[in-house]
């Protein structure tokens, strides 16, 4: 039978169950990928295991969210990452190497192969023609434990692409425009695989931008066939032995396709607070501008840069705009340096930052108040930059760079620049800031280095046989993860130490939410559709399992959350008809009667109680028997306990 990309890489790695869209399937893993922000949690977690040594073919830690060190905190996090990594078979990628997406691209991805990162933008390795999925951190230290990860078999959708992009609209636009008819929640429970002609027009970067923004879908993830353009660019890294040439067979099925035809596309702009609020830059119109930002894992490559730079090339950015330029990777940067590029932004008036996400989730270069800050970053939500009161506009490199030098929103088309940009034949390599493991059987020579700011991490109880509690919150749809736990530039640092985040869990939505719930000893929270959407931080997860909260009552859930969730033993549960959620005001008492019991009988059909009104309200509970496992157990680690000793 033919099969598309997505179910020949799958069924390779396929180890239980089959590719039946909604079936829990089980897959092999062959890297995985980590970052400081949720990667010290994950080793503390992998260490709870009492694994001695990974069992992927590669695992990489990388240290590119973290790295304002106004204080020891961060600087201790990367310390204990360096070791813990060294001693347990995993390479560490250091402070100034690079962002974990667009050095993992460069130098260690391989087409075919199965990723699983600790980061939900993990699928910018779809780019090269790997099945690359974010996940939580404890569902990372459970694959490099084990090499398996469990999910749920995804549909499949073919993104037909047509034609060629025309001059001065980029990668970016074309997944914008797919944001715009899809929206944020499009993609869940989905694949997007990229097929046609268009798709050769493509470099690697450009393919790895439109990946990379699939998760702003919702996207289990995106995939790219693997083909001679793949291989000239691991040719140019020195890799050329890794490629491996991947496409779907003639004849495909898909479960849905969607078709774009290139040559109709112009430049985009997602507008403030959502990536598919999305307008085109001219229906947008020339919006004064305050700042602009070029870089992120998004947008951040050499053909990136090369294009700004050649925008800015012998001209000065706006006086009112502030420029501030964040190359991907070392790589990156020193080729820009070697070739002049770099200089040509300087003199334009760019302020050169570090190799990191920076800007993007909020470390550093927080705009000003009421700011209009235009980004090529991959999320625009509410509060994300560090200033509540500024909006941030989402576009490619090229819009980016024409605005900074207009002062306003503009089209790049408006130029006479000459964007075209060759890939190096070979790139610069130096990859002396990867620190490797120490051979099997040397682990007990390393000292894993723990500072005061690492504090140990809540684990779920066993489900008790009923569950009640008071409604400590009601949110509206699409509440982030940011909003869950926001990741800012003065939390980041503990992100290793959740009693102290738990001061802030929700304070976006509502700043007396921690308060009231240590007040109440825990509860439940009630929401709209898509909760959780958003970054991968498990964080969202255990800092609310810290403050006692035992279920979520939401009209639907967003992928990695519901995993997460049920991850550390907190109840996702779904209004089974949303006319209940008006029903249901803050400070009822919800309670679930028998829910033990329920989820042990497989019951996908469960009743909630509200005390207040009498009501019973209908929820759906969908779970997979390893799942009803992890409940009852009171979340993964629990369970993996008693399946080792069962």
């Amino acid at each position: 039978m033919a099969m598309n990309l997505t179910q020949k890489i799958l069924s390779v790695h396929l180890l239980s169950g089959e590719l039946k869209p909604g079936t829990e399937i089980a897959v092999r893993i062959d890297q995985t990928l980590t970052q400081d922000s949720t990667g010290t949690m994950a080793y503390l977690q992998f260490e709870a295991m009492g694994v001695q040594r990974v069992k992927t073919k590669k695992s990489v830690a990388y240290i590119d969210h973290n790295t304002l060190q106004t204080g020891f905190e961060n600087a201790d996090d990367h310390k204990y990452i360096q070791t813990v990594t060294r001693k347990h078979g995993i390479w560490c990628s250091k402070p100034g190497n690079g962002i974990c997406h667009q050095v993992h691209l460069e130098r260690y991805g391989v087409p075919g192969y199965t990723l699983l990162g600790s980061d939900s933008h993990t699928p910018t390795g779809g780019g090269i023609g790997m099945i690359a999925i974010g996940a939580g951190g404890l569902d990372v230290a459970v694959a490099m434990g084990s090499g398996v990860y469990h999910m749920i078999c995804p549909k499949v959708v073919a993104v037909r692409l047509t034609g060629k992009l025309p001059r001065g609209v980029a990668a970016k636009d074309i997944i914008l425009e797919v944001l715009r008819r899809l929206t944020v929640k499009g993609g869940v429970g989905k694949v997007m695989e990229y097929v046609g002609d268009g798709v050769a027009t493509l470099t690697v970067p450009e393919r790895a931008t439109i990946a990379n923004m699939g998760a702003e879908l919702g996207a289990t993830t995106s995939v790219f066939p693997s083909d001679e353009t793949t291989l000239a660019f691991l040719r140019a890294q020195d890799r050329a032995q890794d490629f491996t040439p991947l496409a779907a067979d003639p004849g495909a099925v898909y479960d849905e396709e969607l078709t774009i035809d290139l040559g109709a596309l112009e430049p985009m702009v997602a507008l403030p607070h959502m990536p598919d609020n999305v307008q085109t830059v001219r229906e947008a119109g020339p919006l004064k501008v305050d700042q602009v930002f070029i870089g992120s894992c998004t947008n951040s490559s050499y053909q990136d840069m090369m294009r700004a730079a050649a925008i800015l090339r012998g001209k000065t950015v706006h006086p009112d705009v502030s420029l501030v330029i964040g190359p991907g990777s070392r790589q990156v940067l020193s080729m820009l340096a070697r070739n002049g590029a770099l200089a040509d932004m300087i003199a334009a008036g760019a302020r050169i930052l570090e190799t990191a996400c920076g800007p993007c989730i909020g470390m550093g270069q927080s705009p000003c108040t009421g700011a209009v800050s235009v980004r090529t970053n991959n999320r625009n939500f509410y509060a994300r930059s560090g200033t509540k009161s500024a909006g941030i506009f989402l576009v490619s490199c090229e819009t980016a760079a024409a605005t900074a030098l207009a002062g306003v929103l503009t089209d790049p088309r408006t130029l006479d620049t000459d964007l075209t940009v060759a890939q190096p034949e070979r790139f610069e390599i130096n990859d002396n800031l990867v620190i490797p493991p120490v051979e099997p059987g040397h682990e007990d020579e390393v000292e894993v280095v723990r500072g005061p700011n690492i504090q140990p991490f809540p684990i779920g109880k066993a489900l008790p046989e009923a569950v009640s509690g008071e409604v400590l919150l009601k949110m509206e749809d699409n509440i982030t993860t940011d909003h869950i736990m926001p990741s800012n530039a003065k939390l980041l640092p503990y992100r290793s130490n959740i009693p102290h985040l738990s001061d802030y869990c929700l304070s976006p939505v509502d700043e007396t939410f921690p308060a009231r719930a240590k007040a109440a000893g825990g509860g439940i929270l009630v929401a709209g559709q898509n909760y959780g959407q958003g970054s991968s931080r498990e964080h969202a997860a255990l800092v609310p399992l810290y403050l006692g909260i035992r279920a979520v009552l939401a009209k639907s859930f967003a992928r990695i959350h519901r995993d997460n969730l049920i991850n550390n033993g907190i109840l996702p549960l779904v209004f089974a008809d949303e006319a209940d959620y008006d029903a249901v005001a803050q400070g009822d008492t919800l309670s679930l009667p028998g829910i033990r019991a329920a989820i042990a009988a497989g019951q996908e059909h469960v009743t909630v109680r509200d005390e207040r009104t009498g009501r019973e309200i209908p929820a759906l509970l969908p779970l997979t028997e390893r799942q009803r496992g992890m409940l009852l157990a009171g979340g993964l680690l629990n369970y993996s306990r008693e399946q080792s000793n069962g």
